[in-house]
């Protein structure tokens, strides 16, 4: 019988492999989401490097942040890494939301990272 981790692992390969199918070599805009913070970064998969990241516990946003687990630090975070990853030269990535829905603050990160600038 399959635990609810292996489901969770299961959703989060199914979702990789169809990002290498269509990303067309694009980095990767990962998030991960726990229940006191969120964070995302931008991997590029050819070499195996973390091009930007941010999270809600980054000592930029550390003290306008009331919480890191809301709607407002997601968009905070996703400013934030599009900020970052632009300044590294990315523009254009794919988005990899692992095992969650996007809803709630998965979308409010990737809103305020298209707002940002990056393209997906």
């Amino acid at each position: 019988m399959a635990t609810k981790r292996d489901l969770r692992e299961r959703r989060k390969a199914r979702l990789r492999f169809q990002l290498r199918q269509k990303g067309g070599g694009r980095p990767r805009l990962s998030v991960f989401r726990s229940s006191k913070h969120i964070y995302a970064q931008v991997i590029d998969d050819s070499v195996g490097r973390t091009v930007a990241a941010a999270s809600s516990r980054d000592p930029a946003l550390r003290e306008v942040l009331k919480t890191g687990a809301d709607k407002v630090a997601a968009a905070a975070v996703g400013k934030l890494v599009a900020e970052r990853a632009i300044a590294a030269g990315v523009s254009a990535v794919v988005f990899d939301r692992g095992a969650y829905l996007y809803h709630g603050r998965v979308k409010a990160l990737a809103d305020a990272a298209r707002e940002g600038g990056l393209d997906f």
